[in-house]
């Protein structure tokens, strides 16, 4: 549900930027106030885990389409929701400006999407509602699928209704809707079951890494979990990425329903000019994988496009893996180590 700038009108894209912006001011002012001693660490390991996640999309059967995990409902249950939001804004800054997945305009609607509703609404209106701390049980796998299916169902409705906000593609809203929102209820029931068996997983390995267990006073060595989740992440970057489908994600998807094709041409304004320049620079490996060289030239007549190799044995996204992890785990650790230094310094000395 990475939306590209192709979407956006610069004013919406500048409007979602502020918000997002916001959203994060506030967050980076709570998390100090309820700052653990192993949150870092977990902020860390859980955004390079996220990153790898999104990298595997799986085939939605009977659709042609794919999905991958959004990772905000993980991310909150495990980091409670201020942790959560600065670390899948992270994810999302780094799959932008390294990889060229989503927009640089639309990076603000993104972290919105993704991150707000499973973050603010979805978490504290269902899944803490119905759970009650009761982790890695029947109710919390209940709880999981239904605060999954809600929060990814508000985020594509919010895709739908910034693109018509744009205004510069020719996307019918009604139409738009009626293809997001199945297809997108569809990832959200995988995404319910993954957030349940990751958070089981915590929970039944060391209950004490969650929020509520660590607002209780309770210390224990993360080490088992926080090795469990990086060999995860190198696995699924490294190489399980090599299995993600190759057919088009929901997003993509519902566009090519709507229109016939899966790239939309919007208005393109010289802001969006200067923003892909930007990126096409800062991509060091786009789409995940090594740049390409030049091509030769083509036979002349049409040509039929060759179908995408499955599984894509490819040293570049191998490459792209591990590396989006490591700087996915470097950028969370430097904005988790300024706030607990911050938190630090606003602790009274009364020596």
């Amino acid at each position: 549900m990475h939306m590209a700038d192709a979407l956006i009108s610069p004013a919406v894209g500048g409007a979602l930027w502020a918000v997002s912006g916001g959203l994060l001011a506030f967050c980076a002012r709570k998390v100090p106030q309820t700052l653990r001693d192993n949150l870092v660490p977990m902020m860390g390991v859980l955004g390079a885990f996220i990153f790898a996640a999104q990298m595997i999309n799986f085939s939605i059967p009977g659709t042609g389409s794919s999905g991958h995990l959004g990772g905000g409902l993980i991310l909150t249950v495990l980091l409670g929701p201020y942790a959560a939001f600065l670390v899948i804004a992270s994810v999302l800054t780094v799959q932008a400006f390294f990889f060229a997945d989503g927009g640089l305009l639309a990076l603000g609607c993104n972290i919105f999407n993704l991150g707000f509703f499973p973050a603010f609404i979805a978490y504290p209106l269902i899944y803490r509602a119905m759970v009650k701390d009761q982790h890695g049980t029947s109710r919390a796998w209940v709880a999981a699928l239904v605060a999954a299916v809600v929060g990814l169902q508000l985020g594509a409705f919010s895709v739908v209704l910034e693109t018509k906000a744009s205004g510069i593609s020719a996307l019918p809203f009604g139409t738009f809707v009626l293809i997001m929102l199945p297809i997108h209820l569809a990832i959200g029931v995988v995404e319910g079951l993954a957030t349940a068996a990751v958070v089981a997983f915590v929970a039944r390995a060391r209950p004490e890494a969650l929020p509520a267990a660590s607002a209780a006073g309770m210390s224990v060595s993360l080490r088992p979990v926080l090795i469990g989740l990086a060999i995860a992440a190198v696995v699924m970057g490294g190489v399980a990425s090599w299995f993600a489908s190759t057919q088009p994600d929901g997003l993509e998807w519902s566009i090519a329903k709507v229109i016939g094709r899966a790239e939309v041409a919007g208005l393109q304004t010289s802001l969006h000019g200067k923003l892909a320049g930007v990126q096409q620079k800062t991509a060091v490996l786009p789409d995940y994988g090594f740049k390409a060289t030049a091509a030769e030239p083509a036979a002349p007549g049409p040509a039929a496009p060759e179908p995408k190799p499955w599984p894509a044995v490819s040293a570049g996204t191998s490459v792209a893996g591990l590396l989006g992890g490591l700087l996915t785990l470097a950028f969370v650790g430097l904005v988790g180590f300024a706030l607990k230094t911050r938190a630090i310094q606003r602790v009274p000395d009364n020596s």
